[in-house]
């Protein structure tokens, strides 16, 4: 069978698969898979992948020729539809692969620890919380000490989650201006 005549066939039968005919979707299938594999094969001795991961490579390709079947365009070749997706399905096998290892060494000094941060006292933030507006302290009460989360902040407080996260921002930023005012 030339290249034609097989590209003729499998457009048939796909034609004809979309239009929901059975049959024709697994002749289709049965007909295309030995040449799925024949790529997949192809590709992974071009790319250095193991040949045995070209079978995971057509399972993969057949479920998205499945999947995607109505993105092909009839009006077009299929052989180059059919291709792209094996390729695909072939470089999503090698990224998935691909190990980058580095010597701890190397990373010593960028896993160093990070200098401790001092806490405040509970009654220093308390006293800090406490010269806050009323809206921001109600809301850093309620969703840093509380733990509720924005909506049910937003619900409790009768204000939007949007107005929540804005004024939680803002008590933030206003509560870290006040600690440093008291480290001068």
């Amino acid at each position: 069978m030339t290249k034609a005549d097989r590209e003729s066939e499998w457009a048939a039968e796909m034609r004809a698969a979309l239009a929901g005919d059975a049959v024709a979707y697994r002749r289709f299938l049965q007909s295309v898979t030995p040449h799925l594999r024949a790529m997949a094969r192809r590709n992974c001795v071009r790319y250095g992948a193991p040949v045995s991961d070209a079978e995971d490579v057509v399972q993969e390709a057949l479920l998205a020729i499945h999947l995607k079947r109505r993105t092909w365009d009839p009006a077009r070749p299929i052989s180059p539809w059919i291709s792209v997706i094996v390729r695909n399905k072939l470089i999503d096998m090698l990224r998935r692969s691909v190990r980058l290892t580095v010597p701890v060494d190397e990373l010593a000094d960028v896993l160093a620890a990070e200098e401790p941060v001092d806490e405040l006292p509970a009654i220093q933030i308390g006293s800090l919380i406490g010269r806050l507006k009323d809206r921001q302290r109600a809301v850093v009460q309620a969703v840093s000490i509380e733990g509720f989360t924005t909506r049910e902040a937003a619900a409790r407080l009768s204000m939007s989650e949007t107005g929540i996260r804005v004024t939680l921002h803002r008590a933030l930023k206003a509560l870290a201006a006040l600690h440093q005012e008291n480290l001068r």
